[in-house]
């Protein structure tokens, strides 16, 4: 685990991201990343020499999905209509995260 992933960052970053975390929260959350850490500590052993890279995550192409078809629009009046805080048809919101 790297040095920087203890109690005092996870506190911070939830600051950041604008809620509390108790101490027993984030030292649950410092658990949960060494058992992620060991996890992915075991992926990188695994010997993947001659084995082709994906460019797809399945073997044959998806051909199921379906087709965007439009069927109700509304106009942009309407869509702002309940906006409180707009410019250029646009709505705006304070920023939450860094």
């Amino acid at each position: 685990m790297s040095e920087e992933m203890n109690k005092e960052y996870f506190k911070k970053l939830a600051k950041q991201l604008m809620f509390e975390l108790s101490d027993e929260e984030s030292e649950d959350i410092v658990k949960e990343f060494e058992t992620l850490n060991k996890q992915l500590a075991l992926l990188e052993k695994v010997n993947t020499d001659g084995v082709e890279p994906m460019v797809y995550p399945f073997e044959d192409e998806t051909t199921f999905l379906r087709e965007d078809e439009v069927t109700h629009v509304i106009s942009q009046e309407d869509a702002l209509a309940n906006v409180k805080d707009k410019i250029e048809g646009h709505f705006i919101l304070p920023k939450v995260v860094k």
